[in-house]
């Protein structure tokens, strides 16, 4: 199994640890622990550089796989198993992935709050992201009116709280119930929530930012219909504006 460090620390952005296994056919190792995200959720695998001696190789893709994180390597040759390799993020790609993630969480929690209803998809990259609710209608004034909620949430600096809840108390909170965290397999024990605190909770593996107050600001770019029932919100993260 390979140790999740991004599970615990979203902010670690370097770490070292040993070569597991290598699959010199497909070009890519599993570490015994990393900080590479696999992607999931909607939000991508992170990118950046393997260092075993020779000079940083790209890691161009990582997957988790059977509990095992692969990463694959763009590089000539691949170290051999036992090999200590010291990894490296893109950051900036990560940070900004970090603050659309917890965005789109604040969505999520500002939806609730109007509608009553939960998320029912999504999908985001860097610095934009989507998601879908089950509303009856939605318009350009809807869209404006998300906006300004959602920025008066970010710029209230909610704490964004990482918990580990054993699967009884995750099936037994109402807020955790209302985004079908129950539908999780009951072999994932304990689950990993996210807590927007006041806000938005949810059984999330992916990464965040510590206060809602990071994210800068959000821009919403479009709403759109995907049929009856199934709305779509698209938003962007920006910079957040320059005090007065």
């Amino acid at each position: 199994m390979t140790e999740e460090l991004f599970a615990t620390d979203a902010y670690r952005r370097s770490f070292d640890a040993a070569i597991t296994e290598v699959d010199r056919e497909a070009g890519r190792v599993a570490l015994a622990r990393t900080a590479f995200y696999p992607g999931g959720g909607g939000q991508p695998h992170d990118l950046g550089t393997l260092d075993w001696g020779t000079g940083p190789a790209a890691v161009t893709r990582v997957k988790r796989e059977g509990g095992r994180i692969w990463h694959w390597l763009d590089a000539p040759e691949l170290p051999g198993e036992g090999s200590e390799v010291a990894g490296e993020l893109d950051w900036n790609r990560r940070h900004l992935l970090m603050r659309t993630h917890t965005a789109l969480h604040v969505l999520c929690g500002v939806v609730w709050s109007e509608f009553a209803i939960p998320v029912t998809g999504g999908n985001m990259e860097p610095g934009s992201g989507r998601l879908d609710f089950p509303l009856e209608s939605i318009s350009t004034e809807l869209g404006r009116r998300l906006e300004g909620r959602i920025n008066e949430e970010l710029a209230a600096a909610r704490a964004v709280v990482v918990e580990f809840l054993g699967r009884d108390a995750a099936d037994a909170d109402p807020a955790l119930i209302r985004t079908a965290a129950n539908l999780i397999p009951r072999e994932i024990d304990p689950l990993r929530v996210i807590d927007i605190v006041g806000l938005d909770k949810q059984a999330d593996g992916g990464t965040h930012v510590a206060s809602t107050a990071e994210v800068g600001a959000v821009r919403v770019t479009g709403t759109e219909s995907k049929g009856k029932g199934n709305k779509r919100v698209r938003i962007e993260v920006v910079e957040a504006p320059a005090p007065a």
